[in-house]
């Protein structure tokens, strides 16, 4: 009998109501968390970073119960915007100038710059004892990560990571799936991204341009070291590919399509990291497409995994990004009917999980020994679930919304899904391949997680935690 597969997609299952949530690898109870204000209390939130994600993430928080106090951009043309929806909201280009003059006055803040003010504005504020929300990926350098996750902790402080897909019912049911041991002991993980999307691969273009009168560029420069303005090549959105300001396509995306299988294989510290395969070698910019292994070793009664990452743009003619080999593409093929430009299989000696889009939201299980092949569907108007996980316990509580659970953190809830205590340990397991992958091609690391440094690889160190300058350091 052939292998065959079902698909389970969460617009099929009601969220269910709760009122905290779940997170067993959480040793501080939710009480803990709780400051001054009681539960009806207003919030006020500043936001660093006004537009883009920072826009959606400021509207959200609003929704939620938040109150915004104060916005800061270092494009005068963004604050000038948002102020039109938050007139009431105090307005700065500098972080550090506002932290100073209403610091006092604020309780928590949203971090949803480029990559590299991430971890400086983070914790300025976090040392003030204000909650954070930042954007994904939640650091630059894997110091970083380390340096925040403690800092969250021993100030107690509500946190949450803006990966967004941590929220979602599909996600959580698939964590569910997975350590039910349907699809027995996880082997191999493979994981692919369709970015970048932004330039990338690509080297620094000579001469400067004019900055517009709108733009602070030495605050957008921040923590990083000074160079010329060039137009339409930094800011607004084309800074991810470049090593000073972001972490290229794995730092931007795995932090999403990882966040899955990292909680469902429960992930420590990898022992090795390898860059196995670039499409092209620039100073400044990450590759257009790569490949990259992790090795975990033996956890919490689960065997060592390896983990594959590729990333690459499908649409870009002048590289041919990396993926799965044809015989893992096939498999996915036969359980989707194509293979998707991005995606998470989890390959266990007794099936297969795989999820066909970047935050887990549905997914795919095609069982060694065959036996059926169904998709979920209604029965008598209710939306029900394939019989082979039908029966398997929901553990993990729905979400009330990404922003709401920050929200009731900070009033004495129990501590978001994505808090800083596991959303910096994701992050930093991801930026250890982008450690490798400025390591170089072919040079595996023989990686010491508790003590941030490769064993056999003197070079990796100085990619651990990088340089600021003054007036910007963590």
């Amino acid at each position: 009998m052939p292998k065959q597969t079902f698909v389970w997609d969460p617009s099929r299952r009601e969220f269910i109501k709760r009122t905290s949530l779940a997170i067993g690898a959480l040793s501080l109870s939710a009480a803990s968390y709780t400051r001054a204000q009681g539960a009806n209390s207003r919030i006020n939130v500043a936001v660093v970073g006004a537009g883009g994600k920072g826009s959606s993430d400021t509207d959200d928080t609003a929704r939620a119960g938040g109150t915004i106090f104060a916005l800061c951009d270092v494009d005068e043309n963004t604050l000038n915007s948002r102020k039109q929806k938050y007139p009431d909201a105090q307005t700065f280009k500098d972080y550090r100038a506002m932290y100073d003059k209403i610091g006092k006055d604020i309780d928590a803040v949203i971090v949803a710059t480029p990559d590299h003010h991430h971890a400086p504005a983070s914790v300025r504020a976090m040392n003030m004892g204000k909650h954070c929300f930042c954007q994904k990926p939640l650091t630059q350098s894997v110091y970083e990560a380390r340096a925040m996750r403690k800092l969250a902790k021993d100030k107690k402080l509500a946190t949450q990571m803006g990966n967004q897909g941590s929220a979602g019912s599909g996600l959580r049911r698939a964590v569910e799936v997975i350590q039910s041991g349907v699809i027995g002991n996880p082997k191999e993980l493979h994981v692919w991204s369709n970015r970048p999307i932004w330039p990338q691969g690509i080297d620094r273009p000579a001469g400067e341009d004019a900055v517009p009168a709108s733009l602070d560029w030495d605050a957008w420069l921040g923590p990083a070291p000074v160079r010329p303005y060039k137009k339409d090549t930094y800011h607004t959105f084309k800074w991810r590919g470049w090593k000073d300001f972001g972490t290229g396509a794995l730092g931007d995306m795995a932090c999403h399509t990882v966040n899955m299988p990292f909680r469902a294989l429960k992930l420590g510290y990898p022992t090795v990291i390898e860059c196995e395969a670039i499409s092209d070698n620039h100073d400044e910019t990450f590759p257009k497409s790569s490949r990259i292994r992790f090795e975990f070793p033996s956890r919490e009664g689960l065997p060592p995994l390896k983990f594959w990452w590729y990333d690459g743009s499908p649409g870009d003619k002048a590289v041919k990004p990396y993926r799965p080999s044809n015989d893992l593409a096939a498999g996915i093929i036969e359980m989707r009917g194509d293979l998707p430009a991005s995606g998470a299989l989890i390959i266990g000696d007794k099936g297969q999980i795989f999820s066909p889009d970047d935050y887990g939201s549905t997914f795919f299980l095609k069982l060694a020994d065959g036996g059926f092949k169904a998709a979920s569907s209604k029965v008598q108007g209710k939306d029900t679930e394939h019989e082979a996980i039908r029966d398997i316990p929901q553990t993990i509580p729905r979400s009330p919304g990404h922003y709401v659970e920050w929200i009731n953190m900070m009033k004495g809830g129990a501590p978001a899904y994505s808090n800083f205590d596991i959303a910096a340990y994701l992050t930093e397991i991801i930026l250890l391949g982008c450690i490798a992958l400025r390591v170089g091609t072919g040079k595996r690391l023989d990686w010491d997680g508790p003590n941030m440094k490769a064993t056999n690889e003197l070079s990796a160190a100085r990619f651990v935690k990088r340089e600021y300058r003054k007036g910007y350091e963590v």
